[in-house]
């Protein structure tokens, strides 16, 4: 996935998945609650998923931020921008 996010100029990074995350997830109610808090929402979030994937590679992508642009850029016009498509049709097109 980084290795595709690179090669269509689409930034991706991994994000830390460490356990005092989790501390987030827990809930007096359920196993786990589905939504951590604002710190760390993206990771929380990801923590989430990851209680349920197994050994099943995975990725989470957090795209809500740059799903859209208030104003035209040099490198992109205003509107939706598709983030992430570009990256998926590469990996698709390697796998």
């Amino acid at each position: 996935m980084l290795d595709a996010s690179k090669a269509e100029g689409e930034r991706l990074w991994q994000m830390p998945l460490d356990d005092e995350y989790k501390e987030q997830i827990q809930s007096p109610f359920a196993d786990l609650q589905n939504v951590g808090g604002r710190p760390g929402g993206a990771i929380t979030a990801a923590m989430f998923l990851r209680e349920f994937v197994g050994d099943t590679p995975w990725v989470h992508l957090d795209i809500a931020g740059t799903a859209w642009l208030d104003d035209n850029k040099p490198y992109m016009s205003k509107g939706p921008t598709g983030f992430g498509a570009r990256t998926f049709t590469r990996l698709a097109t390697n796998w």
